[in-house]
């Protein structure tokens, strides 16, 4: 802020919102469509009954710590078997990262605009491998998105020091993007468990959630 001052403000209330629309866009649009076409679920029903995983992730904004909840709910909810969701849940925690990963891809044009960095074709697509492979290797624990920034802001020639920039806005971001991260978890689960035939649709269309008649919701 020393040398942009109280005008970066409306630039980074812009990035705040732009990762927020992205990540809503991937939530409700790509997975929406996964679940509809390659698992056959329907998606209310499947967002519905992923709610209190999405709470509790976005409460403690670490995949590994929903990991524990995710599993329940995968089996207990959404029909999948152990034998699938013991293992395509834990590996989603660690390698499928795709809201850090929308974040990362923001984050980084934002800090070349705010230092009038022109980025290139060839740098964008930089950008977009790293960092995809950037989201790949993150820890599920909070705040570790940042660090991983670095590595994709170097790759296209961009200050490090510009992550300061964005931390004030950061946290909020992290718990959001964990939510979306351990959702995708659940959809590739739902997805996997279909193509093996091990998931019970008699559990997943179960009327009853929680209290809630899901039938009323989704018709």
């Amino acid at each position: 802020f020393a040398g942009q001052g109280i005008e970066l403000i409306k630039p980074l209330m812009g990035y705040f919102l732009v990762v927020v629309g992205a990540m809503a866009i991937h939530l409700t649009g790509t997975l929406s469509v996964l679940i509809k076409v390659l698992a056959g679920l329907n998606p209310v029903r499947f967002f519905m009954k992923m709610r209190s995983v999405m709470l509790f992730a976005f409460s403690t904004a670490s995949s590994n710590a929903t990991i524990p909840v995710n599993l329940k709910t995968a089996e207990e909810k959404l029909g999948v078997d152990n034998s699938v969701a013991s293992f395509t849940i834990p590996l989603g925690a660690t390698i499928n990262m795709d809201g850090t990963a929308i974040m990362q891809g923001v984050a980084t044009v934002f800090i070349a605009n705010v230092y009038a960095v022109n980025l290139s074709l060839s740098d964008y697509l930089t950008v977009i491998m790293t960092a995809t492979l950037a989201s790949i290797g993150t820890a599920g624990v909070p705040g570790v998105g940042l660090i991983m920034l670095a590595m994709v802001l170097g790759q296209v020639g961009l200050p490090v020091e510009g992550i300061a920039l964005i931390i004030g806005v950061d946290r909020l971001l992290d718990m959001m993007r964990t939510a979306v991260n351990v959702t995708g978890d659940a959809a590739v689960t739902c997805v996997i468990a279909k193509s093996e035939g091990s998931l019970k649709r008699d559990v997943f269309d179960s009327d009853a959630e929680d209290g809630v008649k899901l039938n009323a919701l989704v018709k």
